[in-house]
């Protein structure tokens, strides 16, 4: 997969079905002021972007991904929101040192190639308080990337993204801050398991890529193990699937 997957699918996709607890909380963990200068970064499709603008804050929004940024954009449009986006990667931000009041990357930042240059980066240009949110090492998504990593038979990362959504893991990116963290859950709502991998397959990059290199038989395989993952810890009894997903929200400022 020599091709980026993040350019791969449309996340606006599934982030149409997936109601955004996640970014009020943390918007309001983050007690975001009016006025306040808010960086979002590796913003996707700019949910949080649009969340902290609704609260008067002067949001600007980056990610590698110029479509993504495009639908932020129209995003904040429809509620007549200002919002500034740019091109950048989280490893190599285009701002001068304290441009920020507050960031904030929800399930973006944690898949930097380095992550001790964008926790870096993300410290060098804030000068307040940092808002993360990351998916839980022992939660239902990093089951879900295993589940890829197997069938494509990959090696793992140096350091696994999912240490973002470990205390343990923030305290060593973000020595010699405060953190403050709290256990949180994501409810993912399909009709169905097999829908739901459906909509990964077409609409999320990282798994897109993934069908698109395997054979056709290693292929069903490959789905039918996510089908899997995503039954085992459905809780609904009536058919459809409803999933509440385990990540960290976390709070870092400097002491």
């Amino acid at each position: 997969m020599s091709e980026n997957p993040w350019f791969l699918g449309d996340l606006g996709k599934l982030a149409a079905h997936l109601p955004p607890v996640y970014a009020e909380r943390l918007c309001e963990e983050l007690d975001l002021r009016p006025g306040e200068r808010v960086l979002d970064a590796a913003a996707g499709t700019g949910v949080v972007s649009v969340t902290a603008a609704r609260r008067f804050c002067e949001v600007t929004a980056v990610d590698l991904v110029p479509a993504y940024l495009d639908q932020a954009r129209e995003l904040a449009a429809r509620e007549g929101l200002p919002l500034a986006v740019r091109v950048a990667d989280v490893q190599e931000l285009p701002f001068d040192d304290g441009s920020f009041d507050a960031a904030v990357s929800t399930f973006g930042v944690m898949f930097a190639a380095d992550p001790e240059r964008a926790a870096g980066e993300l410290r060098r240009v804030t000068r307040g308080r940092i808002g993360l949110t990351a998916w839980t090492p022992d939660g239902v998504i990093a089951e879900y990337a295993r589940t890829i990593a197997k069938h494509l038979q990959a090696s793992p990362p140096p350091r696994s993204p999912f240490a973002w959504g470990t205390e343990e893991g923030l305290r060593e990116l973000f020595d010699g801050c405060d953190i403050r963290t709290a256990g949180r859950r994501q409810p993912f709502r399909y009709p169905s398991a097999a829908q739901a991998v459906d909509a990964f397959r077409q609409w999320y990059g990282p798994a897109k890529a993934a069908f698109a290199v395997l054979p056709e038989d290693r292929r069903e395989a490959m789905r039918e193990d996510m089908i899997g993952v995503w039954e085992a810890h459905n809780r609904s009894d009536d058919g459809t699937l409803v999933v509440d997903a385990d990540y960290l929200e976390a709070v870092v400022e400097p002491l």
